[in-house]
């Protein structure tokens, strides 16, 4: 696996008539893969990530991995609840996409129903470091007021 970029930036977009997005090109490179595909994810309502589908998809079948291990071996069997909570969620969660020219993004319709946007309306597109973020503006207003406070604490957190 190639080393992740540090992505950051903020840039307001507008959703055309279409559910499409342009995303600003070196945010879009930071999560292609080399085969030109990057995974669409639901994070928490009102926003979506984009990762690199190869990097992306080596996480998954590792903690998948991992999990096919422990039900094989009888170990999650008071966690079937859990267990199916889980591939519940797996199976909604994340969307294979291509961007196309200009780096577009066409949003799908479960997504954009997830991201609760229309057309002709704003967003936010946001590095989150590892990802590329996708927020509907008030999501995002409401998630800054709530985590910026914290912003020294962690960054000394994380740097130290």
């Amino acid at each position: 696996m190639s080393a992740t970029p540090f992505i950051t930036g903020e840039v307001k977009r507008t959703i055309d008539d279409r559910f499409r997005i342009s995303l600003p090109s070196e945010m879009a490179e930071a999560v292609t893969d080399p085969a030109g595909e990057t995974i669409l994810t639901k994070e928490r309502f009102g926003c979506l990530s984009l990762w690199s589908a190869s990097e992306w998809q080596q996480r998954l079948d590792t903690g998948v991995g991992l999990i096919k291990q422990k039900v094989s071996a009888g170990r999650m069997e008071q966690r079937w609840e859990d267990v199916q909570r889980l591939g519940r969620l797996l199976s909604t969660r994340s969307t294979t996409v291509k961007l196309a020219n200009r780096s577009r993004l066409l949003i799908p319709e479960g997504f954009r129903q997830f991201l609760n946007i229309e057309v002709n309306q704003e967003v936010m597109i946001v590095g989150a470091a590892i990802c590329v973020e996708i927020w509907n503006p008030e999501a995002w207003l409401n998630t800054l007021q709530a985590e910026m406070p914290e912003f020294n604490p962690l960054f000394r957190n994380l740097s130290e």
